[in-house]
């Protein structure tokens, strides 16, 4: 039988025997002793005997209860190195980073004079920005920071510096680690979907959560989107581009899926009216592409620069187009498709920012106009759209090859789809309400039949047209 008081003797000489079964017993037994109590412990006693499922359950462990592990003699314990790994994961479970500082400030006290000189390179792990200023002023207060090296200090500068930034800015992008929240419980990834309402707000906006398959509502936008451009920064900041009530607009409205309360503010306009364009994320920059403007296509091109908080205009495309989609990889924009008045296009561009070039490349098989377009793996996907009629079918370009070829079609038509790529997978979603679950297996282009997964009826609206969807953290 294994008890607490032999377990410990037990695994190793099962590892010894080569015991699998031994081992096994001892793994289950200390994995159901875990507590908060004595689970830095039991990581120690599984890296040590080289127990990757006991050590890996036992972080999860820790990273999960962290706020009640540090309140235990083992925390005061941990080597210096063993902290700066704790506080320096991403997936921390702390409803505040002034928990992390606490426990930072905790552990130095405990030991003094050979843990102080410790502390700066453990405030740099500290993400002292996310802080609010009242609890910034507290901290700054701290003994310990004023009287143990300025680099402290200028931690605390950093995280006021970055608080002010917000104040004045429309947005920032964090630059560092320290200004992003930690993510526990993985990735949490949701797909944020767009459509338009008969009511208020006029652009109906819900999360879809995968893993639970589940919608939940979030703040709409009060002016109709329809045919507005949409992107995300950071998988952080959600950007609606123009498109105002069915007409074109210069008008951007930014959603900031970190912040609380979630709420739409305005950006700063565009330099042209647009709307049913394409827009690209590229090196943390919005491309407006093409789009009408009034009744004029367009084959102007704009970016937002995050850095100057600007728009600017870079090279036009060879030929103007509206309702095209627009994908990014191996770092170039690529405008697919799209109409022209009454012309339809198979054909597509790729934009190099840094020659600021447009370059036409090997066109599609078909025409299309509202097709969606989506990144997996090195490879593009040119997804549904309308060509004459509206198509289910799929074509795929390599970079390497040159050349696009076709793939299995969907179930259904789409037209205007929303694609996102999440976990090897393309959710393709569109104004029928209905999720395409398309896997592509080994990085190969084959792949299984289509399959509509229905989402909950109960929070669907009166909808005109679904128009996109994204990846938020």
């Amino acid at each position: 039988m294994i008890t607490k008081e032999n377990v410990q003797g037990l695994l190793p000489a099962a590892n010894v025997l080569q015991l699998d079964f031994v081992n096994g017993a001892c793994v289950d037994f200390l994995q159901k002793q875990l507590d908060p109590s004595n689970c830095l412990g039991i990581r120690t006693f599984a890296d040590l005997h080289d127990c990757t499922e006991l050590f890996s359950n036992s972080e999860g462990y820790i990273k999960q209860h962290f706020l009640k592990v540090i309140k235990g003699d083992e925390f005061l314990s941990l080597s210096f190195e063993d902290l700066v790994k704790l506080i320096s994961c991403n997936d921390l479970a702390v409803p505040s980073e002034e928990k992390v500082f606490e426990c930072v400030i905790k552990w130095v006290k405990y030991d003094l004079e050979e843990r102080k000189d410790f502390l700066p390179e453990l405030m740099e792990h500290v993400r002292l920005p996310l802080l609010k200023p009242d609890i910034l002023l507290n901290i700054s207060e701290e003994p310990l920071l004023n009287i143990y090296g300025s680099k402290c200090k200028d931690y605390v500068f950093e995280a006021i510096h970055f608080n002010l930034q917000k104040s004045v800015q429309h947005f920032t992008i964090p630059k560092t680690i320290r200004c992003k929240p930690r993510q526990f419980g993985g990735s949490q990834k949701v797909i944020l979907m767009f459509n338009q309402s008969n009511t208020l707000p006029k652009c109906y906006t819900e999360w879809y959560d995968p893993s639970t398959k589940l919608r939940k509502n979030v703040p709409g936008i009060n002016e109709c989107r329809k045919y507005a451009g949409f992107g995300v920064i950071n998988d952080q900041f959600v950007f609606a581009v123009g498109g105002v009530d069915q007409s074109s607009s210069k008008s951007v409205s930014r959603l900031d899926v970190s912040s609380q309360p979630l709420s739409w503010v305005p950006m700063v306009n565009m330099l042209v009216s647009r709307f049913r364009l394409g827009v690209g994320v590229l090196d943390n920059c919005i491309y407006a592409v093409g789009g009408i403007d009034g009744c004029t296509p367009l084959n102007s091109v704009e970016v937002f620069d995050v850095g100057i908080q600007k728009w600017r205009m870079v090279s036009s495309m060879k030929i103007a187009r509206f309702n095209l989609g627009v994908g990014v990889l191996n770092n170039r924009l690529y405008a697919v498709g799209g109409r022209n008045g009454t012309l339809r296009f198979n054909s597509v561009e790729c934009y190099d920012p840094g020659l600021d070039t447009w370059t036409s490349i090997a066109s599609m098989s078909v025409n299309r106009h509202g097709v969606g377009v989506g990144v997996l793996d090195g490879i593009m996907y040119a997804i549904g759209g309308y060509g004459g009629k509206y198509l289910k079918s799929v074509e795929v370009y390599r970079p390497s090859d040159g050349v696009w070829s076709s793939i299995a079609d969907m179930e259904i038509c789409r037209m205007r789809p929303g694609v996102v790529a999440l976990d090897g997978l393309f959710l393709v979603e569109d104004e029928l309400n209905s999720l395409s679950l398309f896997v592509i297996e080994l990085k190969l282009l084959s792949n299984i039949p289509l399959q509509k997964i229905p989402l909950m009826n109960s929070l669907i609206k009166s909808y005109d047209e679904y128009h996109c969807v994204y990846n938020c953290t």
